[in-house]
């Protein structure tokens, strides 16, 4: 009953989160709700904590142009070349605008300024077109920002891409890498699996020893191998968050070839809790923001 309540209560909280103009008011209410605990944010310890300390006080206009899956593209081919990125198809402001003809067989829609607004088409035959314009209409009207108050996300441009549908060696949906990264500095990573059946989050030392915690799903029982271009991935992550305080860098290995997937600046938003709760403070640790406090 506890959690559904909790529930019911968060879902109200986003939907008036258009109406409260004070972002730290709202990042405290809503970590209080998520984290069952009081926020910090006159001396952030934990990882969670300065999260919510960065989302609310440091601003750097470059972070909406890397939160934007149609710009990233550009500013990474600079950084890593262009033998990296997912091919892209088209794009487009409204989705009536999408010319479906010329489209491949396989393909996926998504929205720039969002995470949620995407559709997979596997066969263009059988793909429920308006279905498809539901999905991505109701994002295109959605300011992510106003979720979680995440600031990058607020002036990102609502547009649609159509990229090419990717599968590993075994056809099937894509691994996610995903690179915390401390000044250019790649500290752990996870590896999300098991996407659209019961998702599984597996957290890696950066030596790809299993650690041993947990956070928001259970680990794979499947075993997660070691990618054998583990150290080129880990090189093209430290390269991508150079300069940058905090990012998680996800990329993507696909029958031996990496791609880049996206720069995240609020891993979860900050409001799922570690679990044992200790990492919390571990990782914490490692991202120091003293310097940006001044």
């Amino acid at each position: 009953m506890r959690k559904f309540f909790k529930r019911v209560l968060g879902y109200i909280i986003k939907k008036c989160s258009p109406f409260i103009k004070n972002d730290e008011l709202y990042s405290r209410t809503q970590y209080q709700l998520e984290m069952e605990k009081k926020l910090n944010l006159d001396n952030p310890i934990t990882f969670n904590e300065k999260l919510q300390w960065l989302k609310l006080y440091y601003r750097n206009p470059l972070y909406t142009r890397l939160v934007d899956k149609y710009d990233v593209k550009n500013y990474v081919k600079t950084i890593i070349g262009k033998e990296y990125i997912i091919p892209t198809i088209g794009v487009w402001d409204k989705f009536e605008d999408i010319d479906f003809d010329i489209l491949p067989n396989q393909f996926v829609l998504k929205c720039t300024h969002d995470s949620g607004g995407i559709v997979i088409c596997k066969d263009k035959e059988r793909l429920n077109i308006k279905k498809a314009k539901v999905i991505i209409n109701k994002s295109l009207k959605t300011n992510f920002f106003y979720r979680h108050r995440e600031y990058p996300y607020k002036d990102v441009k609502p547009r649609i891409i159509a990229e090419k549908y990717m599968v590993d060696e075994f056809g099937v949906e894509l691994k996610d890498y995903k690179f915390f990264c401390f000044n250019g500095q790649v500290k752990f990573l996870f590896v999300a699996s098991e996407r659209f059946i019961d998702t599984k989050f597996d957290f890696f030392d950066t030596d790809f020893n299993h650690l041993s915690f947990l956070q928001g799903h259970p680990n794979s029982t499947k075993g997660i191998t070691k990618p054998k271009d583990f150290e080129k991935m880990k090189s093209i992550a430290t390269r991508l968050s150079a300069g940058i305080p905090q990012v998680r860098i996800d990329l993507y290995n696909i029958n031996g070839k990496i791609y880049f997937g996206e720069y995240t600046f609020t891993h979860f938003a900050g409001l799922v809790p570690f679990v044992p709760d200790c990492w919390d403070k571990i990782i914490g640790d490692w991202l120091d923001i003293s310097d940006l406090k001044k």
